[in-house]
């Protein structure tokens, strides 16, 4: 008998109960990855939401130290660029950050004009401009150009509708007003939103060290990180090979983080009227937005 109980000891698992072994794994996996990618989602959110902040912030540094001046133009352009008056919106933004160095080193080298390469900074990625959500590029560079990409874009509207024509024919565009007299007020007007960093169906790649400030130049959108000037059609969310390059876009299921003017960064959804987002960008239409937005 005691011979017996060993043998019954040692017997192994059936095929069936193997399988419904492998069954109730199976199932566990399956209620419990969807409660991962919340929780990764989450968390890709709130690392893009703080990049924003970032940028934010980065932008009130500027004008306290311009004398209340935005990013963009008052720099007199790159030395590497001196045709233009206007400098690179992220570009500006560096010494906020404490990125002197990478400041200074495309600043001199004429890498906004698309030319250059690691040396001078064409292809050098700044993690705080790319949105953990956003699979459209490679590790940081477009992967038409391997120049380095942003994930986010300015507004447009609030960034570059001054300007004029230089002497030499090109046109350029700077900031109309200053962080102290914007019309509609800092909360109701949008700084700075996503947009895929590489639009595949356009071929379009938002190089945040391009210059960018002559309007006609590529078609204005498809180096430069804006949105607004094309189209002021509201936010989308699609996968990258679906997305269009006028229009701000994102990899999270929820909405489009966008930054304010304010420094707040509100997630936008997709459900979002396109009046109320038309006068989110718009900085002097005189609309305040809603409780609701």
């Amino acid at each position: 008998m005691f011979l017996s109980l060993i043998q019954r000891a040692k017997r192994a698992f059936t095929l069936i109960e193997l399988l419904v072994v492998i069954a109730i794994i199976a199932i566990l996996i399956g209620l419990l990855l969807p409660a991962v990618q919340k929780v990764r989602e989450a968390a890709a959110r709130m690392k893009c939401s703080n990049n924003l902040k970032q940028v934010g912030i980065a932008i009130h540094g500027y004008a306290s130290s311009y004398e209340d001046k935005l990013p963009g133009g008052v720099q007199g352009g790159c030395p590497g660029n001196p045709g233009y008056p206007g400098s690179p919106f992220f570009w500006t933004l560096l010494p906020q950050m404490e990125q002197d160095n990478l400041y200074r080193t495309v600043g001199t080298s004429g890498a906004s004009w698309g030319t250059g390469g690691g040396v001078n900074g064409q292809t050098t990625v700044v993690k705080t401009y790319l949105c953990p959500s956003d699979s459209s590029h490679n590790n940081g560079l477009g992967p038409n150009t391997g120049w380095t990409v942003s994930s986010y874009v300015r507004n447009y509207q609030m960034f570059d509708t001054g300007g004029g024509q230089q002497s030499d024919g090109h046109y350029f565009t700077l900031p109309k007003f200053s962080i102290g007299n914007i019309p509609d007020g800092t909360s109701n007007t949008l700084a700075v939103t996503e947009r895929y960093a590489y639009v595949s169906a356009s071929g379009f790649s938002g190089l945040w060290t391009h210059h960018a400030q002559d309007r006609f130049h590529w078609g204005y959108a498809q180096w430069a990180p804006v949105t607004g000037y094309w189209s002021q059609e509201k936010p989308e969310l699609v996968k990258p090979n679906q997305a269009t390059y006028y229009r701000p876009n994102s990899g999270h299921t929820s909405g489009v983080q966008c930054l304010s003017m304010d420094g707040s960064v509100r997630n936008v959804g997709a459900s979002i009227g396109q009046t109320t987002w038309y006068n989110y960008l718009l900085p002097d239409d005189g609309q305040v937005l809603g409780s609701n937005f």
